[in-house]
């Protein structure tokens, strides 16, 4: 049982990431080049200050951005390639599928993340506890994405209406909230905006456990409060309302 389940994750593996990157080399270069490019923006406006802030935030974005084009290589797979309807007919429950999708997106994503480690172990020193800290993080950033893009990609018809989802969710949670930044450089009274979103709070723990920006344990509890409850509400979701076996 242990043995077919594995090579369930492995398979979604291949078909997702492994044969992409063998074959189409090129398209490497977006995941290397998207947090990187707003990396290096932050840096050149702010006169490199910010280069430590900007590398957690090119974390922060990656995984996100991985679990969200989860989506669109779930809708292209089942609408083009009639995969999930596979999937659905096998003894393959949900969750191995979903698993070994997610993981292709990382390994998909790793020179952009292998990228970012590296700058971070020279400009950005963490203790192994804040370490941990920060990991625990993006993992669960990346654990909503992925519920976000596994749900909209069981009702999404089309790669189009998909790539659209993509790229307005991406731009709305990683792109426009104070991830590369601290949220202090925006106005008071705009700031109640940015809390609208789970990649915030994610970048006030991740700048916080950095040095790079001072919160209370009372926010730091709470940021943790609305990340962890915000990941639970999302995959109670995924589990009732995607349309799995229905499609």
């Amino acid at each position: 049982m242990t043995s077919r389940w594995i090579n369930q994750v492995m398979a979604g593996i291949l078909v997702n990431s492994v044969y992409e990157m063998k074959n189409y080399p090129i398209v490497l270069l977006n995941t290397v080049l998207s947090p990187l490019s707003f990396l290096i923006l932050i840096v050149f406006v702010s006169r490199g200050s910010l280069l430590g802030v900007a590398i957690l935030g090119g974390f922060i974005m990656s995984m996100f951005s991985n679990g969200i084009a989860l989506q669109s290589d779930l809708s292209h797979l089942k609408n083009d390639f009639k995969l999930q309807d596979m999937v659905v007919s096998s003894p393959a429950p949900a969750v191995l599928y979903v698993t070994g999708m997610a993981l292709s997106e990382l390994i998909y994503s790793s020179p952009a993340l292998l990228v970012l480690a590296v700058l971070g172990g020279l400009f950005v020193h963490l203790g192994v506890l804040r370490l941990l800290v920060f990991l625990s993080v993006l993992i669960i950033m990346f654990i909503i994405s992925i519920t976000i893009g596994f749900t909209l990609a069981t009702i999404s018809s089309d790669i189009v209406q998909s790539f659209a989802f993509s790229r307005l969710i991406s731009t709305l949670f990683s792109t426009l909230p104070p991830v590369y930044y601290p949220i202090t450089y925006i106005p008071e009274p705009y700031r109640i905006i940015a809390y609208l979103s789970p990649t915030t709070y994610a970048a006030q723990l991740a700048q916080s456990v950095a040095g790079y920006l001072t919160i209370t344990n009372l926010t730091a509890e709470l940021d943790w409060s609305i990340l962890i409850t915000v990941t639970v509400v999302l995959l109670i979701i995924a589990t009732r309302k995607v349309r799995w076996r229905e499609v």
